[in-house]
């Protein structure tokens, strides 16, 4: 592997001439410049960016903490958050937390005990003093898609209005007894979505018929399954489900195939947190859109405008929110 002293000799220049041409550190003649990217390029030298990165404190990475890539919004957010830092010259190191505290906990010491210059994560809030404690260290945190601490800088979706308004469609359709599978109130997405569906029905006048899991896990086929199967056997005559997110509406689905129940001649079906797959399926899933390309990249700015920002010129706290929109499909 080249080294800046093989550039330095195939370029006839001092080591401390590459270095100033290669990092802009000070005026170094064109003709030298160029003679200097030449030898770059014919000796295909790549720099360590790790010695730049501790020369420099600060190493160019940032750590996302998300509690799932299979299956989920995370994944089309996480590809958006890489492809965007990488236009900044950041790279990013995915760490994957199955909404569990304790692993969600190891996965911030490792990564402040490692080489990240700033923190984006989809929290369960049960870790908020090391968070806290981890900002104060000098790394930036910023919150995707669960704004759990108002300290931090967050970039959310309005999950109350995507609740809020698939009952509104709902009604529309003729729907009276509308049922809700949720998740852990306890993760703020999940408690904005049964704000908004406890509002719009009780201005309705319908009754509320929720299943909120109690699981900090990711298996929300199994949720799905489970909530359909609860809301079936405990409201007679149910019309609709709501679900928070895709997989869960997977699971709700099967639990109406297997109860001889039609999709949507008997009961209708919308998701909250639509994923691609949502409209792939055989009978395609009506759901409420989050913008993942818009949200992914939004986050990676502001983590990096963060690092980025001298230690006593830090912008200020921002919570940036998302519209979301009713995409409909042949479950409703």
């Amino acid at each position: 592997m080249a080294t800046l002293k093989d550039v330095a000799k195939l370029a006839c220049v001092d080591v401390s001439t590459v270095s100033r041409a290669l990092n802009n550190a000070s005026y170094v003649h064109p003709d030298t410049k160029a003679k200097i990217f030449e030898a770059v390029k014919q000796l295909s030298y790549q720099p360590n960016l790790l010695a730049k990165g501790l020369r420099q404190g600060k190493r160019n990475t940032i750590g996302l903490v998300i509690p799932s890539l299979k299956l989920t919004i995370f994944g089309e957010i996480a590809q958006s958050i890489e492809s965007e830092a990488r236009k900044m010259g950041y790279g990013v190191m995915v760490c994957s937390t199955e909404n569990n505290p304790a692993q969600e906990e190891e996965c911030l010491s490792r990564l402040r005990n490692g080489f990240v210059d700033g923190i984006i994560i989809a929290s369960t809030g049960k870790n908020g003093r090391l968070l806290r404690d981890i900002q104060c260290s000098g790394i930036s945190v910023v919150q995707l898609v669960r704004a759990q601490e108002p300290c931090f800088s967050s970039v959310v979706a309005d999950y109350f209005s995507s609740a809020y308004t698939s009952v509104q469609y709902l009604v529309t359709k003729g729907c009276r007894k509308i049922g809700l599978i949720n998740g852990n109130l306890d993760i703020t997405p999940y408690r904005e979505r049964c704000r908004g569906y406890q509002k719009a029905t009780a201005e309705y006048g319908i009754s509320q018929h929720i299943f909120n899991s109690q699981s900090f896990g990711c298996d929300h086929y199994a949720d799905g399954y489970k909530g359909a199967s609860t809301l079936l056997n405990g409201t007679p005559g149910l019309d609709a489900i709501i679900t928070a997110v895709d997989m869960q509406g997977i699971g709700a689905l099967r639990a109406l195939k297997q109860n001889h129940i039609s999709v949507p001649g008997q009961v209708k079906v919308i998701s909250l947190t639509g994923h691609s797959i949502g409209g792939m399926l055989e009978t395609s899933m009506t759901s409420v859109e989050m913008p993942s390309n818009d949200i992914g990249k939004k986050v990676a700015q502001i983590i990096v405008e963060e690092i980025e920002a001298p230690q006593k010129e830090k912008p200020p706290v921002q919570h940036v929110v998302f519209k979301t929109f009713l995409v409909l499909r042949e479950t409703t």
